[in-house]
């Protein structure tokens, strides 16, 4: 486990665990204190499905995460054990973020909290990167398809984004 994001807890769980269902996953709605967490978890994620962006401009845009998204966002974590492994930030129908630990990706956290959502609300939209292959195709396997293509993102720099779409 990355001693950034685990340090202060010792797991017994790995993404073996979970995704075999061994370990229980919890969602719930977020508490404004584990703001932190979350920051932690966006920005290890972010380095692995951005890294297009640079780490500096990653760095400036966790202060947006922070400071805009967050407190704008219905924001629900998935919990194992008592500890925060991903979070889905929506805005309406609209998934804003969907981020997890990057020590359990491929643990089934991610469709958790998108089945969560699309229980609660039905239609779910997003935007993803197109140069984050693996979101594309992990919201495909979802059953979003793709309903839009844009050449730059909402800060109008040069990268693709795909917009998408899952039907209730």
């Amino acid at each position: 486990m990355s001693n950034d994001l685990h340090e202060a807890n010792r797991l017994t769980w790995n993404a073996a665990t979970v995704a075999a269902g061994a370990v229980p996953v919890a969602i719930r709605p977020w508490r404004p204190e584990e703001g932190e967490r979350l920051l932690a978890i966006w920005l290890a994620a972010s380095r692995i499905g951005h890294p297009f962006l640079g780490e500096a401009r990653l760095v400036e845009q966790q202060q947006l995460v922070r400071d805009t998204y967050l407190p704008m966002a219905d924001n629900w974590v998935a919990e194992i054990d008592g500890q925060v492994v991903g979070f889905i930030g929506l805005i309406e129908n609209f998934i804003g973020g969907l981020f997890v630990d990057p020590d359990i990706h491929g643990a089934g956290v991610g469709r958790a909290l998108v089945e969560d959502a699309a229980a609660r609300l039905g239609q779910l939209e997003v935007s993803v990167y197109a140069d984050n292959r693996a979101a594309v195709d992990f919201y495909r396997r979802r059953g979003f398809v793709e309903t839009g293509r844009r050449d730059t993102d909402d800060e109008g720099l040069p990268f693709a984004v795909i917009a998408m779409m899952r039907s209730a």
